[in-house]
């Protein structure tokens, strides 16, 4: 310090007040004041002059520095340093205002107010370094009498505490902007109570929290009117999802109920309880506080549950649709969607022991046409009850409408356990329904890498268990996919071809075995591929009927069938008829008769030159569907044949229902015909024929011992090779010319 800065200390701190400023003390709180000076004397009579000052309810506590390096370090060791008297010239000229500086810019405290002191009348800082640096005051220190230094460090701590309450405040809204965006990303109930709790811990000091709202529509099996922990913070996670009373704190208890009754937030020194409403929902947040909040925390709070009570009424709307999404409607499980999902961590889990499979209650239909689907819908809520008594180590799901998801470990989803939840019948409504199931299981092994490739494996599966008549249960294998994707492939192809018309019928000649004469021939489907390569009908006929292109294709052979009559007729070969092969799916069609009769009316063919071949198996089918459908089509003439006669197992009371114009013997009965024992069923069905008055007809002669034992029992017609192969429709034509 230069003399003339000691000539003017005498003039410090002169008591020129006619009252004193000193304020009653109210708190233990202090403003902590840094004096900066390398005169030890200023030190003490500046803290002499300000020792009983109280400013806004609080002492002044003093640290002291006696350079401008020193006063650097103790501003960077104390955070919550709020005003520092600064003298301008100490070891340098212009050490205080370097100090200004490192406040301003290199520690960025814009709150700390600044008080310029300097014992030089004569020098003086820049006024634009005054302004730059938001100096709080500039005074020399003859200026500075007590009254003046009090009433320049009121109005400095005054200042620092309105912009401390301004940037607590930007703070604190940064804080609810920032928690409202991270609050929107949560999308269930839970999570975004879990979500309140942690943003209101950083708005207040709280040592603890709890979420409370009623359970109904949240929680599983809540259904009364109490309060429930959502969510928690600093008590146990067992808390979640149980009755508030399971907090065993009755004050809680007690300040979470008035909160809820009250709908209004209730604040204490140690704890607050805040109430959330939007849209009809309602909550309670409870939060035991370490310090008691302030007036700017409390504002800021409010403000907070202003701007989540619409995310809390979001969140449970979100978790509706989200339930919609994926969840079963009727059972509560989790549905196909998120079975897939479920499938997918199952895809990507390291546990080996883990299998997935699908559940398929055998004629579910049966009992929801028979019983109603009132009945059907409390059986399904029986099975599922059933299947959530396994355990929770095992996740199920609704993925159709009799078909469950299930996931566990091997010890719980295997076909011995599954069987045992089938093993007593089911309570439904009045009915003790006995049902039983097909299950169609895949091991981790051999699972795909997702969930939707794992649940198309299951369905594989399982439908080929439903096909099983041995056992109840499949186990996915690679090469059942395999499989699959090959049979897909040829129907893809058989479609492709069929547009392009690659299909071709083919005719064998059926002759009188008296006479000689060809009568007629039967229609048989051919498929020639692009590169010219045949397809067994033995291979693609099940592939058509398995996709639904038999009905077209069946449409087509009929067309077809009549066209060759037609052609027939024109070369004078009125007699001869053309016989096509029918399967259970035409007959389902609603207008099947209707498209018979169609198609000779449009070709203008008379009826009984078109025969309709039938197999034993689709009499087993469904039997009266198509003996109605028989009935209609032999009243308008068409010529009715049962093929492959007993080779099914349909009973004999049917045959007498049939209006059948043929019986065929089929070739497993002709082949060993002559053989010693071997002719008692070809003969005891033409025999059968005779008595009924129907033609017979025996396929698959290729002998002419066979032609003689056949013709020695009356047999009217026959068929095969020895006489000829199938064969396309200009090779026909020629073969009825060349035998005429």
């Amino acid at each position: 310090m230069q003399a003339s800065e000691e000539t003017n200390d005498d003039f410090l701190f002169i008591d020129d007040s006619d009252e004193d400023e000193i304020l009653e003390d109210s708190s233990n709180d202090t403003w902590k004041v840094l004096i900066v000076d390398d005169d030890p004397e200023i030190h003490s009579v500046t803290q002499l002059a300000l020792s009983d000052l109280v400013v806004l309810g609080r002492r002044l506590e003093y640290f002291h520095a006696y350079s401008g390096r020193d006063a650097c370090q103790l501003i960077e060791q104390h955070e919550d340093l709020v005003l520092v008297l600064l003298d301008v010239v100490m070891e340098t000229d212009d050490a205080g205002l370097n100090v200004v500086k490192h406040i301003r810019d290199e520690l960025d405290r814009q709150d700390i107010r600044i008080v310029l002191r300097t014992g030089q009348p004569g020098y003086a800082p820049e006024e634009s370094v005054i302004k730059d640096y938001d100096i709080n005051d500039y005074k020399t220190k003859t200026e500075l009498t007590r009254r003046k230094l009090v009433t320049t460090v009121f109005a400095a701590i005054r200042s620092y505490q309105q912009i401390d309450t301004v940037t607590e405040n930007r703070k604190g809204l940064e804080k609810i902007i920032c928690s409202a965006a991270e609050l929107l990303e949560l999308h269930s109930v839970d999570e975004y109570a879990e979500g309140v709790l942690k943003q209101l811990s950083a708005l207040s000091d709280c040592e603890s929290g709890v979420f409370c709202a009623r359970g109904q529509g949240i929680i599983e099996g809540a259904d009364d009117l109490s309060l429930y922990v959502l969510g928690q913070q600093g008590f146990s996670s067992v808390l979640n999802h149980q009755k508030v009373d399971m907090l065993a704190n009755e004050t809680i208890q007690q300040q979470v109920t008035s909160c809820f009754q009250k709908k209004q937030h209730i604040f204490d020194t140690d704890s607050v309880s805040l109430y959330l409403s939007s849209g009809g929902y309602r909550a309670v947040i409870h939060l035991v506080l370490k310090t008691a909040l302030t007036d700017t925390q409390k504002q800021l709070i409010e403000v907070f549950m202003t701007n989540i009570a619409t995310g809390y009424e979001n969140v449970h709307l979100f978790q509706k649709l989200s339930d919609a999404a994926y969840k079963d409607w009727l059972t509560d499980l989790p549905n196909r969607l998120e079975f897939v999902n479920l499938l997918d961590n199952f895809a990507q889990s390291d546990n080996t022991e883990l299998v997935a499979g699908l559940i398929d209650i055998n004629h579910f239909s049966d009992i929801n046409d028979g019983l109603g689907q009132d009945l059907g819908n409390q059986l399904l809520m029986a099975v599922t009850s059933r299947m959530k008594a396994m355990g929770e180590q095992c996740q199920f799901a609704r993925v159709g409408a009799d078909v469950f998801g299930i996931i566990g470990t091997k010890d719980k989803v295997n076909p011995e356990k599954l069987s045992l939840l089938f093993n007593k019948p089911f309570s439904a409504g009045e009915q003790h329904l006995p049902i039983n199931a097909c299950f169609g299981l895949c091991e981790k092994a051999d699972a795909g890498s997702r969930g939707v490739n794992v649940l198309n494996q299951i369905n594989i599966a399982l439908n080929l268990a439903k096909k099983n008549n041995q056992e109840h249960f499949v186990y996915y294998k690679q090469e059942m996919e395999e499989k699959t994707l090959w049979r897909l492939g040829m129907i893809r192809q058989l479609r492709t071809d069929f547009a392009e018309n690659r299909l071709e019928l083919w005719y064998q000649p059926q002759l009188n075995l008296q006479t000689g004469k060809v009568i007629g021939a039967e229609a048989l489907l051919r498929w020639r591929t692009a590169d010219g390569q045949f397809v067994s009908p033995g291979v693609f006929i099940p592939l058509a009927e398995y996709s639904g292109l038999i009905i077209e294709i069946g449409d087509w052979v009929i067309n077809q069938a009549c066209q060759q009559i037609k052609t027939l007729e024109q070369e004078s070969f009125d007699d001869v008829g053309i016989s096509v092969n029918v399967s259970i799916p035409q007959f389902r069609r609603e207008n099947f008769v209707d498209s018979i009769i169609d198609a000779t009316v449009r070709h203008k063919v008379l009826p009984n030159k078109l025969e309709l071949e039938i197999t034993e198996n689709i009499l087993m089918d469904e039997p009266q569907v198509v003996i109605d459908a028989l009935v209609k089509l032999k009243q308008q003439g068409i010529s009715i044949a049962l093929d492959d006669f007993g080779t099914g197992y349909s009973s004999l009371s049917y045959l007498q229902k049939l209006p059948l114009d043929r019986l065929k013997v089929d070739r497993s009965f002709v082949t060993d015909i002559t053989k010693p024992g071997q002719a008692i069923i070809a003969d005891t069905i033409i025999n059968l024929g005779k008595q009924m008055n129907l033609k017979v007809i025996a396929e698959g002669i290729e002998e002419e011992e066979q032609q003689a034992h056949l013709k020695a029992q009356n047999c009217d017609e026959v068929q095969g090779f020895f006489y000829a192969k199938p064969m396309p429709a200009d090779e026909f034509l020629a073969f009825l010319k060349a035998n005429e």
